[in-house]
């Protein structure tokens, strides 16, 4: 018994959090909790690989503007603003699942972040002329589906016979 307590006396210490690492890792991700903007889209790169775009829509409620003592007017709140992000999966396995989702789902997304800048000699009003910034889907988990999904003009009419 005495052995292994002086075994575990001189054991090296292992070091749950450190600050300094022997591996640098860095992350780019982004969240985002929105609505789809509209179904996703499967397309084929140049070397024809499928691939899917989504676009999720955020909104921005920005805080009301301060009163003069600094506190906020919940009255005079300024209009929110609606962001739309477009997001590339190029997963397989994801792929298909994608293409099942419609136009106004509440979806949560993890997406990886990679910021390009402009090509140098490419005209500043084309794409290749601009800081682009390009989402590569990660995980999608949906967290409602929308409540009145776009019924095709058949499924309309069939519902609309047999309503009771």
């Amino acid at each position: 018994m005495l052995g292994a307590i002086r075994a575990a006396a001189f054991r090296p210490s292992i070091r749950v959090f450190s600050t300094t690492s022997t591996r640098s890792y860095s992350l780019a991700k982004l969240t985002l909790i929105g609505n789809l903007a509209k179904d996703p889209e499967a397309r084929m790169t140049k070397n024809e690989k499928e691939y899917v775009v989504y676009t999720v829509a955020t909104t921005n409620y920005p805080p009301p503007p301060p009163d003069a003592n600094g506190g906020s007017l919940v009255l005079e709140r300024r209009p929110s603003t609606s962001t739309f992000h477009r997001v590339l999966s190029f997963q397989e396995s994801s792929n298909r699942y994608l293409q099942t989702l419609k136009k106004g789902s509440k979806v949560y997304v993890e997406a990886g972040f990679e910021l390009r800048d402009p090509e140098p000699n490419a005209d500043p009003a084309t794409p290749q002329g601009q800081r682009q910034i390009f989402l590569r889907h990660e995980t999608l988990r949906v967290i409602s589906k929308p409540k009145h999904p776009e019924a095709s003009e058949g499924e309309a009419e069939a519902e609309e016979s047999h309503s009771f």
